[in-house]
Order: structure tokens, then sequence, then C-alpha cells
């Protein structure tokens, strides 16, 4: 892999409202991400940053590393006329910062392979960036290193590392029979917005915010936990939380929790409320068990710092009967 090192590209200072990609190069490209990662990156954690064949970051005593992935291709992912460059830039970080969450790990630093058109305007892949650099700055997740290449078409993808102390990493095998069931935030918001911009009828706007407190807060409990990030939808979520055993799940869902005004905004867009809270996707809340004995929501709520909804059980499913189909993301 090619690291982002400095250029010297004189155009990789300047302004460039109209300038394209083959225009600038790639070095100059690399330059201008590397001196914009400079500007917002906090060095706590980092040894070193970007420049050499590889990043290298500070771990503290008692720490576990926690890595994840994950890729956003144009068409499949998102459409440009339906977002600016900066917010697809703050969604594709936040898609990955979740998973990390979901794992009660703190960041640690990102790495971006980013995949562009040469006929792509320079301010456009400036903003996909600065989107980025936002997420991270805010979060505490500072670019340190990638890849750049020529496409047909937009892609990022994403790697951020982690840190969780040794052992308290949370996992999703660890959901029993009678465990509560839990869910930070609200759900269905991102799925309405997404489905009235592929009408035309506004923009994506909202970024969603990854529960990064509220995961390293879980993996403080002494209980049991089993915890996964709602990036495909709760039902497919779901799914995953209980894959490989004898578990179902009783929802309740007129308990499910979703944004002010949700109900009404479907009903005038003619979509279904339930079918985008349990099925929409891109809510990147967290859903979590705990036992019988946890505490209600409203203290989950003030330890978690993010409101918390109770919203069903895990039950025993009969060996013979089928998993149930489940609404929500799939690729294929």
């Amino acid at each position: 892999m090619r690291a982002f090192a400095d250029a010297g590209r004189s155009l990789a200072h300047a302004t460039l409202p109209r300038v394209k990609l083959r225009e600038l190069g790639e070095f100059g490209l690399i330059e201008r991400i590397a001196r914009a990662a400079a500007r917002r990156r906090g060095t706590r954690g980092v040894v070193l940053g970007i420049g050499d064949d590889a990043a290298l970051l500070r771990l503290r005593a008692g720490e576990q590393v926690a890595v994840s992935t994950d890729a956003c291709f144009e068409g499949v992912h998102f459409r440009l006329r339906n977002e600016s460059p900066r917010t697809l830039g703050r969604r594709a970080l936040v898609a990955n910062l979740s998973d990390l969450a979901a794992m009660g790990a703190r960041p640690l630093g990102c790495l971006l392979a980013l995949a562009l058109p040469p006929g792509l305007l320079v301010r456009t892949a400036d903003a996909l960036v600065a989107g980025l650099l936002d997420e991270a700055a805010r979060h505490g997740c500072p670019l340190v290193g990638g890849n750049l290449s020529r496409a047909s078409e937009i892609s990022l993808t994403i790697t951020v590392i982690g840190a969780v102390a040794r052992g308290r990493g949370l996992r999703r095998g660890a959901a029993r029979v009678g465990d509560r069931l839990f869910v930070t935030g609200t759900l269905g918001g991102a799925a309405l917005e997404r489905a009235r911009a592929e009408r035309g009828r506004g923009r994506i706007r909202h970024v969603p915010v990854p529960r990064l407190r509220a995961g390293r807060a879980l993996a403080t409990f002494a209980g049991r936990v089993a915890c996964i990030d709602v990036s495909d939808g709760l039902d497919a979520d779901l799914a995953h939380l209980l894959a490989g055993r004898a578990l179902g799940a009783e929802i309740d869902s007129s308990r499910l929790p979703v944004p002010p005004g949700f109900r009404a905004a479907c009903k005038r867009s003619r979509l279904d409320p339930e079918a985008l809270a349990r099925g929409g996707g891109e809510d990147y809340e967290l859903l979590f068990t705990l036992g019988p004995a946890a505490p209600s929501a409203a203290r989950l709520a003030r330890r978690l710092g993010v409101r918390v909804t109770e919203i069903g059980r895990v039950v025993r499913r009969a060996p013979a009967s089928p998993a149930p189909a489940h609404r929500g993301w799939r690729h294929f």
C-alpha cells in the first residue's frame, strides 16, 4: 500500500474551484490530504502518522487492539445527487466508528483508501476528505494513512483502529434466553431521509452519532452484555446478534423509539413507519442485551449518556422452527 506522503506540487496548496484530479495529479492530491489531516490531527496516541509506509499508534497498558473496515461505493451506498460530498465523508467515517462503539473501544486512528475518477473536481475530493476529517476530529480518530487510486466511480474504504481493555471487548455471542433487549437513540430517521432523497424530496443532511461513549460504558458492566450496532436495520442486526443458536426475540413494536414527527412524515410520504424503523438501516445505534436483573432503561440512559429504550426480550426458538425472515440491507 502506498502511504500518503509529501509531494511538493504547488497546486496542492492552492484553491482550485474548477481543476480536475487529472490536472492536479496523484501526488498533488496526496499532499492536499496530508496537509488537511495535519491541521486537524490530535497527536495523542499517534507516534507516527502520514508520511511513512505505516503508521505507529500507542496503546495503553492492558489494552487490546480493535480493528474494523468498511467500504462505501457510489451507486451502491450513496449517490452524490442525494447528499453533499462533505456529508458523505462524515457518514462514511461514522459507519466505521460505530463498529468500534459496538465493541466498547476507543478510537486510535483511521486509514482511508480513496478511489476517484480522474475527471472529478478537486473541490469535490477536498469536500469528501474534509467531511471525514470533521468526524475524525470530533471523535478523536485521526487520519494516519491510506491509499489513493483511479476508478470509474467514487469509493471510500476506511479502516478504523481502536483500543479496549483486555478481556472487556463487547461481543455478539453473549445473549441468553430471558435477557432483555435495549436500543440507544432512535430508529428509522436515516431510512426516511434516504427514501425522501431518492424521490427528489430533499437531500440527506443528518449525520448519525456513533455511540462511542455508550459502548465504552457498556464495556465496564460487570454482567454479561451482547452488543451490535444497527447498520443494516434492527431486524437484520438482531438476527446477527442471535445467530448460530436456538434463540429468538419478542419485540414490542409499539415501543420502538422513533424521531419526533416520524410517523406523520411517513404517512405524508406513504411509507410504512414500522418497516422503516425495523428494516431501514444506517441508524448506527447500539442494540444490546442485558440479564433479567439489569437496571431500568432510564438508569441505563444516565450511565450511557444517551436515550435508551427497552424493546423486548430474548426467547428460546423451537429447534424445528426456521429462523424468521428479517428485513434489512442485503448486498446479494
